[in-house]
């Protein structure tokens, strides 16, 4: 493990949601988490919930879009948590729309959201380490929509494959230094965002929401959802000392959803 007691940690999305549990997954694990989002009042949340736990954690705001954002992510950090040793790129949109449908800028907007956003946070999370000497962990969630095309999600397949791409490559640039990164690719999560997708679901389909989310747990083969914790127990697997030579990978969380 990065040691817990001398390194820091940032996430990245981490208002609600996937984000939120990792926060609080760290923290369990000992780490000072700096959280950023565009949500603020969500953010503080998270801080009350680390503080719970006995943590710390620092409320950066900050629109991840903006590379500034997250060079000011990890200054507070380290400025007053200590080095950064970990660090999470969980800030995600997603839409979904025919193909033939898909408007180019809806489709900029969403790999702002769901790309740019994540090279911010490697290179500006990548300079502090490569600083400080700090053989680091950086981990991105991704999506199952990064390894198998899906139907009406032409824009957000495209993000996600695109942030695979960039993981791998990362991995290889970031060899040298000692340096993980790797994609957590979970696939449905009982999350804010799959209520949002339920009930786009019920309207589009006239059916009740408890008949859209049957849909969805109809296409996984193990019949459930994931929870955030679930998808937090493998951040904490990558971020120990028996993943020290797992990079580049992408590990699918979703119930053999991609098998199929």
């Amino acid at each position: 493990m990065i040691h817990s007691q001398t390194r820091s940690a940032v996430v990245t999305g981490a208002g609600r949601g996937i984000g939120r549990a990792l926060a609080l997954e760290l923290a369990r694990l000992g780490y000072p988490v700096a959280v950023q989002a565009r949500t603020p009042g969500q953010l503080f949340d998270t801080r009350a919930a680390v503080e719970a736990l006995g943590g710390r954690a620092r409320v950066v705001p900050g629109d991840v879009t903006k590379a500034s954002a997250a060079v000011e992510l990890v200054e507070r950090a380290e400025a007053e948590l200590g080095p950064v040793g970990v660090a999470v790129a969980c800030a995600g949109q997603a839409f979904s729309a025919p193909l033939l449908k898909t408007k180019p800028e809806r489709m900029t907007e969403l790999f702002e959201v769901n790309t740019l956003s994540v090279l911010h946070l490697i290179q500006a999370s990548a300079q502090a380490m490569i600083k400080s000497g700090t053989r680091g962990r950086i981990v991105v969630v991704a999506s199952t929509a990064a390894v198998k095309g899906m139907a009406y999600t032409a824009a957000y397949s495209a993000t996600k494959h695109a942030v695979l791409g960039l993981v791998r490559s990362a991995a290889l640039e970031l060899a040298p230094h000692g340096i993980t990164v790797n994609a957590l690719c979970p696939g449905w999560v009982d999350t804010p965002m799959m209520d949002e997708t339920v009930r786009n679901i019920a309207e589009k389909t006239k059916c009740t929401e408890a008949e859209a989310k049957q849909k969805i747990e109809a296409m996984i083969p193990l019949g459930q959802v994931l929870r955030p914790e679930e998808v937090a127990s493998y951040l904490r697997f990558i971020v120990s000392d028996g993943a020290a030579h797992l990079t580049g990978q992408a590990l699918v969380l979703d119930g053999g959803e991609t098998t199929r």
